[in-house]
């Protein structure tokens, strides 16, 4: 089977590797161009084109993958697979495949579209995620499914676990689903549009905790959003509004106080919030290393949280 791999994400990493190990062996990888990183803004590849130059398979890094439709096609792909490429695909290379193109989702279809589904789950509170392979159509995530697998969300799962968990189920998924492209048996069950929704992208501000909310609900985007975009508050000390990033793990405490309001007794850094109160273990002051929040209030007095 001629396969090209279109993928940038790590969380495609694995089914890459599988690829190489196992085969089909991908005659192509396409993914995003080399980004700048870092303090001094490195220009840095992504880890999957690494791993696919060592192992001799081209890469492609199109601006827009559009624009390399007529070379991808002189390759005679039978089967495109995307996983967290990134870029919208249009028809140019959805007409490319003689066989299907399909994408791997981090998320049990229809619920979840879109990019930030797996800090989705766990911000929501549900209780099962996966990840789903369907036929791609030009409407985001929308295409028929071919199969997907479940995996529970365990009580103190962050983004970052979920996502290296989901990313080892990933391979069992394409190989079933390859398997059953070439049997000519892969089922195409359409989705429920009115069951669906949509998660934007997240950028770094999303992460700041809103104090009027339910403790509970927010014990849970501080999970959800590490590593990325992480969390934080702004901290009141000596006047000032410094930035205090907030990792997990924090305890949920059945106490009443003001959205914001903090309590520093005991040596604990106890914030209120609309219901219920949060308990920091562990926080990072703005041009500071990361501590424990006994450390922090060794050094500081903050007097509230906005």
């Amino acid at each position: 089977m001629r396969l090209i791999f279109i993928a940038t994400g790590e969380i495609a990493l694995p089914s890459f590797r599988h690829l190489l190990e196992h085969g089909p062996r991908p005659v192509a990888l396409v993914t995003q161009p080399d980004k700048p990183t870092g303090r001094h803004q490195t220009l840095t590849p992504p880890a999957i084109k690494v791993e696919a130059l060592a192992a001799g398979i081209p890469v492609f890094q199109p601006e827009k993958i559009g624009d390399i439709a007529a070379e991808l096609a002189a390759l005679e792909p039978e089967v495109l697979v995307v996983m967290a490429y990134g870029q919208i695909l249009r028809a140019a290379i959805l007409n490319l495949a003689s066989k299907a193109i399909i994408n791997l989702h981090a998320s049990l279809l229809p619920k979840y579209r879109g990019a930030a589904c797996i800090q989705a789950a766990i911000d929501a509170g549900d209780r099962e995620t996966g990840i789903t392979a369907m036929h791609v159509v030009r409407e985001l995530d929308a295409g028929n499914v071919i199969l997907a697998k479940c995996i529970p969300i365990a009580p103190d799962e962050t983004g970052g676990s979920l996502h290296d968990r989901l990313a080892e189920i990933a391979p069992s998924v394409l190989m079933e689903t390859l398997e059953k492209l070439a049997a000519g048996t892969a089922p195409r069950v359409p989705q429920d549009a009115a069951a669906s929704s949509y998660i934007s992208k997240l950028e770094r501000d999303d992460g700041r905790l809103v104090w009027s909310q339910d403790a509970a609900a927010l014990e849970r985007r501080i999970r959800a959003y590490d590593p990325w975009p992480g969390t934080f508050t702004l901290a009141t000390e000596d006047g000032r509004a410094k930035r205090l990033k907030i990792f997990p793990p924090v305890s949920v405490l059945d106490e009443h106080r003001s959205p914001g309001e903090i309590s520093t007794a005991d040596g604990r850094l106890v914030v209120g919030c609309g219901t219920g109160a949060l308990c920091l273990e562990t926080v990072q002051p703005e041009g500071s290393r990361r501590m424990s929040a006994a450390d922090y209030l060794h050094g500081r007095k903050p007097t509230a949280f906005a």
